[in-house]
């Protein structure tokens, strides 16, 4: 799995800033089978002191790590922004949602996207 964070933290996995997300983040897994999204904000995440930007996104990468379907995610302070790419299972993104707004509960979904062709 990939995880980015951005914006007033340092970019990881040698990502480039200024590169849109859509480029960068996968639309098919290594065996070729269409990946699923969803979108998650953080209301004010960005203007946090930095000891709670960092709890929230390690937070987040634990219970992301805890799904083996997660295949990219990326923590965009700019836009307070959470975005996960992963594997369609039925379930998959009810589950992620409720577990991530267990560790951060003002996160709230905004946007997913599942086409199982």
């Amino acid at each position: 799995m990939k995880i980015r964070i951005h914006a007033s933290t340092t970019l990881t996995a040698g990502a480039a800033p200024g590169v849109p997300l859509w480029q960068l983040a996968p639309t098919h897994d290594a065996s070729g089978h269409l990946l699923t999204d969803f979108m998650m904000l953080i209301p004010r995440l960005r203007s946090r002191p930095s000891t709670e930007i960092e709890r929230t996104s390690h937070e987040i990468q634990t219970v992301l790590s805890l799904h083996q379907d997660v295949v990219f995610a990326d923590l965009n302070l700019k836009l307070n922004l959470l975005w996960v790419s992963l594997r369609p299972r039925p379930g998959a993104i009810s589950e992620l949602v409720a577990a991530i707004r267990l560790r951060v509960p003002e996160a709230v979904l905004v946007g997913h996207h599942t086409d199982l062709r």
